[in-house]
């Protein structure tokens, strides 16, 4: 089963330069969790899932940290909801930088990483 969080928004303040430091800018996240519901879906119970609102509070604690590339933050986001979901077998995760300092017309950056269960 795959579990998805599609554009997760957020104001942080992460990046190389002491204005996106001071100032912040916006993020948004997706992240994929591959896991298997038999158990959840067979007694539509919660308590056998991946719960959806705590995989959200990993994305929420890692992006309230301080952090200079969106790389590491979408390798901390991966990390935590590894070590926190024990059934989770794949996942992969989108960070998108929103606000982009430099002299260019972009719409944003992203960092992509996946992470499997060995």
């Amino acid at each position: 089963m795959k579990l998805s969080i599609k554009s997760a928004q957020f104001y942080a303040y992460h990046g190389v330069r002491t204005e996106e430091q001071v100032l912040g800018g916006k993020y948004e996240v997706d992240l994929d969790l591959w896991y298997d519901a038999t158990e959840a879906i067979i007694n539509d119970e919660v308590n056998y899932a991946l719960n959806y609102e705590e995989a959200f509070f990993c994305i929420e604690e890692i992006i309230g940290g301080e952090y200079n590339l969106v790389e590491t933050i979408a390798n901390e986001i991966l990390n935590l909801a590894m070590e926190k979901f024990q059934n989770l077998k794949n996942a992969n995760v989108k960070v998108r930088k929103m606000n982009v300092p430099m002299r260019r017309l972009v719409d944003y950056i992203e960092a992509e990483q996946s992470i499997s269960r060995k």
